[in-house]
């Protein structure tokens, strides 16, 4: 049996640190103008009024759980990519990437058809009726950039994978630039523009769509590097031969992330049951967590190329030695913004409002947030990890279990049992800890086994 090098050296430590880095910072950066995005769609419609902010909140956590199981399949690319890239069989990435375009077409027109049916979902789920016409305006407008924003996604994703980030960061800001002008214009209505609202927000983030996409074909068009791959040099039909493994790998990730968008929409609806308050709170705490996953999501998508590139060069002891690289960062950071919320509680919780009751209670969440940090930054780490080893189907399994098997119930109970808001947060940290432990013990096996 092989054995690891040990101790392993700083100097190698801060080289692939320093490599992970660079491949990461443009992806977390990229990750954080995309939130800006939804801030600035929040703001905006707040000052519209109640009903179209509510319109608008609904539209969008429709769209965003459709979209993440839809760009989920489509990240099989990224590590397909890496692994190739690593192996040297650059004359095989061109082909791929173009199935995977086909695929992202695809996944566009899946997503554009199911979107413009919404509102008869909405009438059914007994959403307040003045609601319902003005959510469907917005995700019938907004249905127009999903074909090119999944094509625009398997440029970048092939761009991740061969470890240009920085691009995709430039065309992101790009996007939001796009996004925050024409929500100024079509939503209030200013040079020339008619008021549209909902509606216009709605235009204005499909324009921003089409632009990533055209921003990002022109960048690969002039960048000498990109033309290296010859990714445009022709063309070829959609294949089932090819495209089957991309569907096989990508599916338990499109479904891994749904799942986990889903347990945290339907904690939301448990705490809407206690009242306006909680909701409230809830949405506060959720919001401060997700802006600070965000780091080590970006973290966790350049460390499926890191570990993907080293699997495709036939160095499993690096591919190994990447992943804990990378979960060990992002465990790392998420520490210290556990510290930094449990610490500055209450004053996030007023950055955020001034209702006394509200913050109460948000401050009280935000303490529990901060102690799900560790965990949250260690099960992203490692299911990025374990993408690199294109292993998706038990970390699937695993996220099942975690989030539905135990935090959907614990949640339930915590709820009648009287916690009150943190009933339900006491089940989310148990389903991230327990994803977290069971996902890091899956990459230290696999990968060790691989390295044997």
């Amino acid at each position: 049996m092989s054995r690891w090098p040990s101790p392993l050296s700083s100097l190698r430590v801060r080289n692939e640190l320093a490599v992970l880095l660079r491949i990461g910072g443009p992806l977390v950066a990229a990750q954080l103008v995309q939130t800006a995005m939804g801030f600035f769609d929040t703001v905006m419609m707040g000052r519209v009024g109640p009903i179209e902010l509510a319109a608008v909140a609904i539209g969008t956590g429709l769209w965003h759980a459709l979209f993440l199981f839809a760009l989920g399949i489509l990240m099989a690319l990224s590590p397909s990519v890496a692994q190739l890239n690593g192996a040297g069989r650059v004359a095989a990435i061109a082909p791929l990437v173009r199935q995977a375009l086909w695929l992202g077409a695809a996944l566009g027109l899946f997503c554009w058809v199911t979107l413009r049916q919404m509102e008869v979902g909405l009438t059914l789920l007994g959403i307040e009726p003045v609601i319902v016409p003005i959510a469907g305006d917005y995700l019938r407008a907004l249905s127009w950039g999903m074909p090119p924003i999944f094509v625009y996604m398997g440029l970048r994703l092939f761009s991740e994978g061969i470890a240009r980030t920085r691009p995709v960061l430039l065309i992101s800001l790009l996007g939001l630039a796009v996004d925050v002008a024409a929500n100024y214009a079509l939503i209030f209505g200013h040079w020339g523009f008619p008021p549209m609202g909902a509606l216009g927000c709605g235009i204005a983030t499909a324009l921003s769509m089409w632009t990533v996409l055209v921003g990002m074909i022109a960048m690969m068009c002039l960048d000498t590097r990109y033309r290296h791959y010859g990714l445009f040099r022709q063309w070829s039909g959609p294949c089932w031969r090819e495209l089957r493994p991309l569907l096989a790998l990508g599916l338990p990730i499109g479904i891994g992330l749904f799942l986990e968008t889903a347990i945290f929409a339907t904690v939301a609806l448990l705490l809407g049951r206690l009242g306006a308050v909680a909701a409230a709170a809830h949405q506060v705490a959720l919001n401060m967590a997700a802006m600070t996953f965000m780091i080590p999501l970006g973290l966790s998508m350049a460390t499926t190329v890191r570990v993907g590139h080293a699997v495709g060069a036939g160095d499993p002891r690096a591919a190994r030695f990447s992943g804990l690289i990378g979960i060990a960062l992002s465990g790392l950071f998420m520490a210290t913004m556990a510290v930094l919320i449990f610490v500055g509680h209450r004053t996030i919780a007023r950055f955020y409002t001034d209702d006394a009751a509200v913050v109460a209670v948000a401050a009280g969440l935000l303490r529990l947030a901060a102690l799900f940090q560790i965990s949250d930054g260690l099960q992203v780490g490692a299911l990025g990890a374990l993408r690199g080893l294109k292993d998706t189907r038990l970390p699937l399994a695993i996220v099942l279990i975690a989030y539905w098997l135990l935090a959907f119930p614990l949640a339930c109970l915590g709820v009648r049992v009287g916690l009150g808001p943190a009933g339900p947060w006491l089940g989310l940290i148990v389903g991230l800890t327990v994803a977290a432990v069971l996902l890091n013990l899956r990459f230290w096996r696999l990968s060790g086994r691989r390295g044997q």
